[in-house]
């Protein structure tokens, strides 16, 4: 922690504004998309660590120099989405590839992944506008984010028969279980909340 919290004050010394800092965060996860998809799974893991880096300074740098904007706020959470399904799309692709890897399974489960993902994201973005915060359920970004860099830096031999690598194939049913778990976790807590939250305005008229 000590580390970022120099990083952060270094990066604010420099002035460099955190909108800047999202966007090198954004084309890092992009290029980790492109060495999934070239199933270099390792390095692609290596790379997400250090994207999301990027991904707690834009928001410390902001606090720290006072330039947290609700603009920054928007950028941030479009571009997490961007992120996320960049590095899922790589992983479809790899799989998708007519190659001894090539799985029709994984580009299938890598695809409900990525939709539940994102669909995660827009029920709470949807949700807060109508008044119901639902930050709930068991497979949230931190989650997907630390999935992904396990079945990534677990996938550096590929002809390795150990139990400890090459478990990409693995962290995708969890990711689109758990993804698609969450996605019906949060849509019945909207539900309860925005019919009590409806109960309430009709009760006070």
């Amino acid at each position: 922690m000590a580390i970022i919290n120099a990083m952060v004050r270094g990066l604010a010394s420099a002035g460099i504004p955190p909108n800047v800092l999202t966007l090198i965060g954004v084309i890092i996860n992009l290029g980790c998309g492109v060495l999934f998809g070239f199933g270099e799974f390792f390095w692609a893991g290596i790379v997400l660590i250090v994207a999301n880096l990027f991904d707690m300074l834009d928001g410390n740098v902001a606090r720290l120099t006072g330039r947290v904007t609700k603009y920054g706020g928007f950028l941030d959470s479009t571009l997490d989405r961007l992120s996320d399904m960049g590095s899922f799309m790589g992983i479809m692709i790899f799989y998708a590839r007519l190659t001894e890897y090539h799985s029709t399974l994984n580009v299938f489960l890598g695809g409900v992944g990525m939709i539940a993902s994102v669909l995660v994201s827009y029920t709470t973005a949807r949700s807060e506008a109508l008044g119901v915060k639902a930050n709930v359920g068991f497979l949230q970004r931190p989650e997907r984010v630390v999935l992904l860099i396990i079945g990534a830096l677990s996938t550096w031999d590929w002809n390795s028969t150990s139990i400890w690598h090459n478990r990409m194939p693995q962290v995708l049913w969890v990711l689109a279980i758990g993804s698609m778990w969450t996605l019906i976790q949060r849509m019945v807590y909207i539900r309860r909340e925005l019919m009590a939250l409806d109960t309430r305005e009709n009760a006070s008229k």
